[in-house]
């Protein structure tokens, strides 16, 4: 009996950098090679991002900040250019352009504007803004390959200094995905959500949308089978997909039955301003919120338990001191389906926070989404922003266009003490990295406002890297404020998932004659 032997880990090798995951199968009912164990981490080479449109205010001004962290090995993957006939590897880009389709003016007749200078990252380590005004401007979709993939992201911050949307507006752009949650959205009549969907692929998508209120599905209608063109947004308002009465709180589910979109959700309130609510978190027994500003006037924490069981859950604020329980809120109870919301008032009491969720039971679980809604100020001079649940970041996560003297960043450890380095980049225009290591304390919440290039000019980005112990959560908010009113917006870090684990060495596989 012969053998044929492959080698595997070239092709799979390249896979993964290129898509993020690799598999490696063997027929039924034999034992993988004990070597395939054996793994390394290596750079992706390539990465896409969709930023729907930012504002529909003719007064509305929007920065867009690119930035790939420092530090990162090349995205190169070994033995990807074999047999390509050249040995140069491709020049690395970084690179948005505006989506074809809808923006927030349709209709004028006139070419959409791009950015005054396309965002294009050159060099890891040193962010790129670009500026673009008014109403017309349209959703981007990017990517970023070679070196400059690893870690790539993109903040979009918009101010609307007047109007009905008056507000600031923030939002890291979002990889394109296949299943989205978004509790703490609204139908009320004083809101005006869209769920923004962008599509950055070369394919058209399909999606679906549904609304959970405090009595179950909400019955829609012109929610299935949406498309979106490729490299294409659709803005849908939610109030126009049912006829059900106005809902103060809804949790919006967006899926794709093809293709893959970017999506958000901008939320516009008659008296609160206006802000993105960007994804919770994947479903999880236990969730943690980071980030509320300190001097927050209210809080209002909405759930929703998308399985088959409702859900008894703890509540924990996690403050500088420590984790303590909110006076008359320390626990929920949220029926399977239905969208359940609580009133958290003095809450932050003067000292940066978060919140956590947990099981009342430990042995039973059930997977939550969740996500807060926040207002600064007081009366006609309150603002509104969001901070939907947060995953741990495992081995770095970033977050652009931080500003001197404007941004908070928040960390909390919720089970464990962790240590984690901090890097403050260079700035857009000038400035000198500066990095310092922290230790959270199990159960607290730490705020640090005084991380800044030395010489900066500009923005800048802050990178957070776990260096030991438990796992940790963060948020940053950037506070502007104009005219007497508070306006802020907070954006939670994600892992940048800038490396895929592949194996480590050559692996054979033997296929019968």
């Amino acid at each position: 009996m012969k053998r044929t032997t492959l080698s595997l880990i070239a092709g799979a090798t390249a896979l993964a950098a290129v898509t993020g995951f690799a598999a490696l199968t063997v027929p039924e009912g034999t034992a993988a090679p004990e070597a395939t164990k054996a793994t390394t981490r290596l750079p992706v080479e390539r990465v896409g991002l969709a930023c729907p449109v930012p504002s529909s205010s003719e007064v509305a001004e929007t920065v867009y900040t690119s930035y790939t962290p420092a530090g990162t090995d090349t995205g190169k993957t070994p033995g990807a250019d074999k047999g390509k006939g050249n040995d140069k590897a491709e020049k690395p880009t970084a690179l948005l352009k505006p989506a074809t389709g809808a923006t927030a003016s349709e209709g004028t007749g006139k070419k959409p504007p791009a950015p005054k200078a396309p965002a294009t990252v050159t060099t890891p380590g040193k962010p790129v803004t670009a500026e673009a005004n008014g109403a017309s401007v349209p959703a981007l979709t990017g990517s970023a390959t070679g070196a400059l993939a690893p870690g790539w992201t993109v903040q979009q911050t918009t101010v609307v200094p007047a109007g009905g949307s008056r507000g600031l507006l923030g939002l890291t752009c979002g990889a394109p995905d296949t299943d989205f949650w978004f509790p703490a959205a609204s139908t009320a009549k004083a809101r005006h959500d869209y769920v923004h969907l962008t599509n950055p692929d070369d394919t058209a998508a399909v999606a679906d949308i549904t609304l959970y209120g405090p009595e179950g599905v909400l019955k829609s209608q012109f929610t299935e089978g949406i498309p979106v063109p490729a490299h294409s947004t659709v803005p849908v308002l939610l109030s126009t997909l049912t006829h059900e009465a106005a809902q103060r709180d809804v949790t919006v589910h967006v899926t794709t039955r093809s293709g893959r979109v970017g999506a958000a959700v901008g939320v516009a309130d008659d008296k609160l301003g206006s802000d993105w609510l960007s994804a919770s978190a994947d479903p999880s027994g236990s969730v943690v919120l980071p980030g509320i500003p300190a001097d927050a006037t209210s809080v209002r924490l909405v759930v929703f338990a998308p399985g088959q069981d409702d859900a008894d859950l703890k509540v924990k604020l996690s403050t500088a001191n420590g984790a303590i329980v909110p006076a008359g809120a320390g626990t929920l109870h949220v029926k399977s389906g239905m969208t359940t919301s609580i009133d958290l008032p003095d809450l932050t009491r003067g000292s940066a926070a978060s919140l956590f969720l947990g099981p009342e039971n430990a042995k039973r679980p059930v997977p939550v989404v969740a996500a807060l809604q926040v207002v600064r100020g007081k009366g006609e001079k309150s603002e509104i922003a969001f901070i939907p649940a947060a995953g741990p970041i495992s081995a770095r996560a970033t977050v652009a266009d931080n500003r001197a003297k404007a941004s908070t960043l928040s960390l909390t450890a919720p089970d464990a003490d962790a240590q984690v380095k901090i890097t403050a980049s260079a700035g857009s225009g000038a400035g000198t990295p500066v990095s310092k290591t922290v230790t959270v304390r199990a159960g607290t919440t730490t705020a640090l406002t005084d991380l800044v290039p030395q010489g900066l000019k500009g923005s800048y980005a802050l990178t957070v890297e776990p260096v030991s112990g438990g796992k940790v959560h963060a948020a940053r908010t950037l506070a502007v404020p104009q005219d007497g009113v508070p306006m802020f917006t907070v954006q939670t870090l994600t892992d940048d998932r800038g490396t895929v684990e592949v194996p480590s060495a050559r692996q054979d596989l033997g296929v019968l004659d």
